[in-house]
């Protein structure tokens, strides 16, 4: 009995065809054009998030800071907020973040405004009025680093 199932099993040889793998190759080839251009697009998402989430941080330091002395100031932010690196405006880059602290003339307002690029190569901003009646907190997003300074305000884009 077991000679005969032996025999009979050999006798069987059968296996895939070559139309058959290419088939299969076809579809996982398919599925592959399909599936990376979209985790691609979500890493640059994510990547951008994280830049914007760097800017938030900033932000809530840089209040901290004017809570604390009722003006914003840039040298105390890296010790409220160790995990970031703060610098000049013209320093902003995927791991610093800019600061610019203006006061506006005849009026009692400070503006700061954080500006940092994401490591897929967009730049965003953030900026906030303290006193004097202006506009609160706006974000804002550009291209480069000029067009996201190009407002005080960050107005030019939106997160």
């Amino acid at each position: 009995m077991i000679g005969w199932i032996n025999n009979r099993l050999r006798s069987q040889d059968e296996g895939f065809t070559l139309v058959e793998l290419m088939v299969v190759v076809l579809v996982i080839s398919i599925l592959i054009a399909i599936a990376i251009p979209t985790f691609l697009g979500a890493r640059e998402r994510a990547q951008d998030r994280a830049a914007q989430s760097d800017l938030r941080n900033g932000l809530v330091a840089a209040k901290v800071d004017y809570v604390d002395n009722e003006v914003y100031a840039t040298g105390n932010l890296g010790a409220i907020e160790p995990s970031l690196t703060f610098g000049a405006m013209t320093a902003a880059s995927t791991t610093v973040i800019g600061v610019l602290v203006e006061h506006v003339t005849g009026t009692d307002a400070q503006i700061i405004t954080l500006t940092r690029q994401s490591v897929a190569g967009d730049w965003f901003c953030v900026s906030d009025t303290a006193t004097g009646g202006g506009a609160g907190t706006a974000f804002g997003s550009a291209a480069t680093l000029a067009a996201a300074n190009a407002t005080a305000d960050c107005t030019a884009g939106a997160w």
